[in-house]
């Protein structure tokens, strides 16, 4: 059975389509930014169009880019911020590795340690993360207890070191 094709019936070519997704999902740009881009080149396409393309390819292109990231290494920053959004308070946490390269991040309204280690889990299964070697977090005393639990589920290295 061959597969169809997923460009099929549309009225623009694939190659202009599939720039403007990874123009909006790589660059902080409107969906306007990107319709008055494509008028230059004669283009002549709505936002709300690139708008359903970005909802229907986005997530298969994330999806085929994934396995192909290349690796993060082994010493990690993890943090938390409190911020509001749309109104109401929320603790923002945040990983990124010792060179500066994102990690993941997490919205929640506490800051526990059962936040803590759903944050620490969301960021160990990301398909190109490597087991870390040692973790620096802030003053918060909710990692320690996260940290151990993952490592009773086996889910971080046992020899884990914690800066702070």
């Amino acid at each position: 059975m061959a597969t169809q094709d997923p460009f099929k019936w549309r009225h623009f070519l694939p190659d202009v389509i599939m720039l403007n997704v990874r123009l909006y999902c790589r660059y902080s740009l409107s969906y306007c930014d990107l319709e008055s881009m494509m008028v230059e080149p004669g283009a002549e396409v709505a936002h709300s169009t690139i708008f359903r393309w970005v909802q229907n390819y986005a997530p298969e292109l994330d999806k085929r880019i994934r396995p192909r990231l290349t690796a993060t290494n082994d010493s990690w920053r993890v943090d938390e911020t409190y911020c509001k959004i749309k109104g109401k308070w929320r603790y923002l946490y945040r990983a990124i590795d010792c060179k500066g390269k994102f990690l993941d991040f997490m919205l929640s309204a506490k800051r526990n340690t059962k936040a803590a280690t759903r944050f620490l889990n969301k960021v160990l299964r990301g398909s190109h993360m490597t087991p870390p070697r040692v973790i620096n977090v802030d003053k918060n005393l909710a990692y320690p207890p996260a940290i151990d639990a993952l490592k009773e589920q086996e889910d971080m290295p046992k020899r884990q070191r914690r800066g702070g």
